[in-house]
This record gives structure tokens, sequence and C-alpha cells, in this order.
């Protein structure tokens, strides 16, 4: 499998700039850090959650978790992690665990941790386990337009 074919349509609809890193399959993202030799902090990972009726992606650095408590007090309601079955369907084109943090692609709110918008290079999984996406963090704000963003990790 490659990058999600979502993805690079609008990546390419958005003029976004990027680079494939293709590495060994790794289904954990601290092993994809690894083999591109970059900090866990510049890789996202996008979490998918169910707040209330509604699902949404957080994006947050991979060397860090979602605190459940934090994303439920700023969205005024009940935050939990989706099933795999609905992500499955959400995201039929990626491997799990391999989900791209830009939600707009799919349709889908974002909320990006605050920690995401500090560094100049960004790093994600492009919807496979062996394909890493690079951009410089123009472009990746360009991606994330409407996106809502807070701390929310820990």
């Amino acid at each position: 499998m490659a990058i999600s074919q979502r993805l690079r349509g609008y990546m390419d609809r958005c003029g976004t700039r990027f680079d494939e890193w293709p590495h060994e399959h790794s289904s954990e993202m601290a092993r994809a850090a690894q083999a591109a030799h970059v900090p866990g902090r510049q890789v996202a990972k996008a979490v998918l959650v169910q707040a209330g009726d509604e699902y949404m992606l957080a994006v947050l650095p991979s060397s860090k978790h979602v605190s459940f408590n934090f994303l439920q007090q700023w969205l005024a309601r009940e935050v939990t992690l989706a099933e795999e079955h609905t992500t499955a369907a959400l995201f039929p084109d990626c491997e799990l665990g391999a989900i791209p943090p830009v939600g707009a692609a799919y349709g889908l709110k974002t909320i990006i941790d605050d920690d995401m918008l500090m560094d100049r290079d960004v790093w994600f999984e492009g919807g496979d386990h062996h394909t890493l996406i690079h951009m410089n963090a123009e472009n990746w704000r360009r991606l994330q337009k409407g996106a809502g963003h807070f701390a929310f990790s820990i």
C-alpha cells in the first residue's frame, strides 16, 4: 500500500509540497520516527475520537498521549476513543494505525495539540506503515485550515 490517494489528492488541491520517506514496516510511530531520524515531537499522530455524536481527529506529537479529560473540558462533551471498525470505515484507503493527521481530507474536524505548531518541519504516516510524509510547517498549517488547537496532550 502507498500513501492514501485521498490524502494525496487533498494535498495536491491545496498546493502543498511534501516529500515521501519510505521506511521499513513499523506499526509504532516511535519506530517510524527513528527510521527517519526525526524526534518524536515532530511526528504527528492522529487519534480518531468520538465527541458526543461526532467523530474528529485529535492530532498530537507521537511522543505524547491524548488527555481525554482536557478534550472533554475544551469540547464540553464526553470524548472517547473511536472503535477500530469506525476507523476502518472512515479511512478505507489506510492501514489501521496509520491514518493521516489531516482530517479535512476525510471531511472530519481536526483538533491540533499546540505542540504540533512549534517546529519548522512535520512528519506523519500517509496511510500505510511504510511511508512517512515530510513537509515544512507552513505547508502543514495550510493543510490544517479551519482546525482548532489547544494543549491537550500529556
